[in-house]
């Protein structure tokens, strides 16, 4: 399993970001003590042991000179904090070590393909260092990415158009700042200008307000204690969405913390980033109208004010990219999966047993549906100019239905298989990749049920305008919802909780209800209703009007205990209006519910994820 996942980490100086992902295009942040970053600093206790996360700062309250709040410093030889000794490389390595064995444990075995972002301004003798660090850590040879190349591979990978040729500006503000001018180049982005301060960012901003909310006093022999320290970067954070905060102090009473001493704070810092912008884009020899954009990502990077110095410094309004402390590390993950040129080889995902099985339930209901529909109808009057056909419309809806649902279902296979055959750099990567595979699923699914239309008008000698109208509008909503799809993958806005194909996946259990139900129903309108079995006849009818309420139902809701109390009397009334003229409208609901369901998994999955996601997120003072 670790063969097929790549780990890329972001230790940044005041936290590390670590992103695992997989060959079907899914990427997860790693989560540390319940958050989706681990703090940078480490504890080293009194017999050496090397201590990181929750278990650091713990630990850090007791015995405060333990604590390396920057482990990533390059230093060569043993260090000596508090009273005990401990090798650098050791101290640095400790955040990286955690983040292998996290994503050891989700991926099921060792990651043989690790990344790490480095600076842009890091030279050979920093990298080397880098290197012995992660040997250190147990990982193996890792490939570096300079974090604003991994950033504009990122850009690049969600749809931001950087043509072969073109300039951007990367403002990564973390717990510093470094700004990189780079040019796009015809395999990679090429480092034109890059300007580091490590004053420039959150930790500066932290030691303002702190100065700020103790009017100047000492309160730890020349710096503040960590109880305080921290205490300040949480109020921080609420100050970017609330206009006061109360921040407790140790020693002291709380004090009361305003958006105007955070504003004062920033500002100086801001005004920073804006100069070495300015300073990074001369130095490129580039103007204002040779950019394609200027970009700002790290965890400082929302700080207030920010946009609106740098545009005024440079001529070009900036873009603060979603998730800003994930980007590098999302990005490092993605740098080099698929090199542009005709010998890229794009691997075919070879579906799970229960994935397949989403596939091929939907598609044999389908074809079984449509096969009843076709030898069950009954004609009447075959020799006669008033020739008509009993049609059950229902069954050919709901075939339609399940045909598109069952491509669908196989959207990221078919994407897979398109860009393998493709020389179209943009279909390769994985967002270009679910896109096309929708679209094609769509277009599949849509040109089945025309098929199903046209085979059964032409097999029952009718006119094939009827049977178009019913095998094509009742999908036209899912049509619509996956339509919003292809865009959400192309642009890579969002990626869905659990992975494009868990989101793709049909709804089997219901699909299997309303496929019996609809055949059950169709059983009773066309057997011979002899006296000994009408009675049973009836009750298969009542049984299928039953069991497609059902899947109605399991298609609208998903907690058990909703589906017992809304089955109960859709059911009924399904079962109780079973009829010829009914088949219809009940198939009609069934495609209505499956619209909502998937409309309800893109919210829940895509744009209600990443809001709920996006408050402890911010927690997260760098990247970079």
């Amino acid at each position: 399993m670790g063969a097929q996942v790549r780990l890329s980490i972001d230790c940044g100086g005041a936290s590390t970001v670590a992103v695992l992902a997989w060959a079907d295009g899914r990427a997860s942040v790693l989560s540390f003590d319940g958050m989706p970053f681990l703090p940078s600093a480490v504890y080293v206790a009194s017999d050496g042991r090397v201590w990181t996360g929750q278990q650091a700062w713990q630990a850090a309250e007791d015995r405060p000179g333990g604590l390396v709040p920057g482990p990533r410093r390059p230093a060569d030889g043993e260090l000596v904090v508090g009273n005990a000794r401990v090798e650098a490389v050791e101290v640095a390595a400790a955040p990286l070590r955690r983040a292998a064995a996290e994503a050891q444990r989700v991926a099921g075995g060792p990651v043989r393909d690790v990344r790490l972002v480095v600076p842009a301004g890091w030279g050979p003798r920093r990298r080397t260092w880098m290197r012995q660090v992660a040997h250190r850590a147990g990982l193996t040879q890792p490939r570096l990415v300079e974090a604003p190349v991994a950033v504009a591979e990122y850009l690049v990978a969600t749809g931001v158009r950087l043509p072969v040729g073109s300039s951007v500006v990367v403002c990564d503000v973390g717990a510093g700042a470094e700004v990189t001018v780079l040019r796009r180049a015809a395999a990679s982005f090429e480092v034109l200008a890059t300007l580091a301060d490590p004053e420039a960012g959150g930790t500066s901003v932290d030691s303002m307000l702190a100065v700020a909310l103790t009017n100047g006093r000492d309160t730890a022999g020349g710096g503040v204690p960590w109880v305080a320290a921290e205490s300040v970067r949480v109020a921080k954070e609420a100050l970017l969405s609330y206009p006061a905060v109360t921040v407790p102090l140790a020693g002291q009473r709380p004090v009361i913390a305003s958006r105007g001493m955070l504003d004062d704070a920033v500002r100086p810092v801001v005004r920073r980033v804006a100069d070495l912008t300015q300073q990074a884009i001369a130095a490129a020899e580039l103007g204002a109208g040779d950019l394609a954009g200027v970009y700002c990502v790290g965890g400082s990077a929302r700080l207030p004010g920010l946009g609106e110095v740098i545009a005024e410094r440079t001529g070009v309004t900036p873009t603060v990219v979603a998730e800003p402390q994930f980007v590098a590390a999302f990005g490092a993950a993605e740098a080099g999966s698929a090199s542009p040129g005709a010998g890229v080889v794009v691997d075919v995902p070879v579906p799970p047993v229960r994935r397949a099985v989403g596939i091929a339930v939907p598609g044999l209901a389908s074809l079984a549906l449509i096969w009843q529909c076709i030898v069950t109808a009954e004609r009447h009057n075959v020799l006669s100019v008033h020739y008509w056909v009993d049609v059950n419309w229902g069954a050919l809806a709901l075939a339609a239905v399940f045909a598109l649902l069952g491509c669908l279902a196989a959207g990221t296979v078919l994407g897979s298989l398109i860009a393998a055959r493709s020389r179209t750099q943009d279909i390769r990567t994985e967002g270009g990749k679910v896109s096309v595979g929708i679209l094609a699923a769509v277009c599949l699914g849509a040109a089945i049920a025309g098929l199903y239309a046209v085979v059964t008008s032409q097999y029952l000698a009718l006119p094939v305008g009827g049977f178009l109208r019913w095998a094509l509008w009742p999908i036209v909503p899912i049509v619509v919802l996956a339509m919003v799809m292809a865009v959400v993958a192309a642009r890579q806005w969002r990626t869905p909780r659990g992975g494009w194909s868990a989101l793709l996946a049909a709804p089997t259990g219901s699909i299997i209800a309303a496929a019996a139900g609809m055949g059950l129903i169709q059983y009773s309108l066309t057997a011979a209703r002899w006296p000994n079995v009408v009675v049973w006849v009836d009750l298969a009818g009542r049984v299928g009007g039953l069991l497609l309420g059902a899947g109605i139902v399991m298609a609208l809701v998903t907690p058990l205990m909703f589906r017992i109390i809304l089955a109960a009397p859709v059911a009924v009334i399904s079962a109780a209006i079973v009829g010829a003229p009914s088949t219809g409208i009940l198939a009609v609901c069934y495609a209505v519910a499956v619209a909502v369901w998937w409309a309800a998994r893109v919210w829940t999955r895509v744009v209600h994820s990443s809001t709920a996601a996006a408050a402890p997120f911010r927690a997260a003072d760098g990247g970079g």
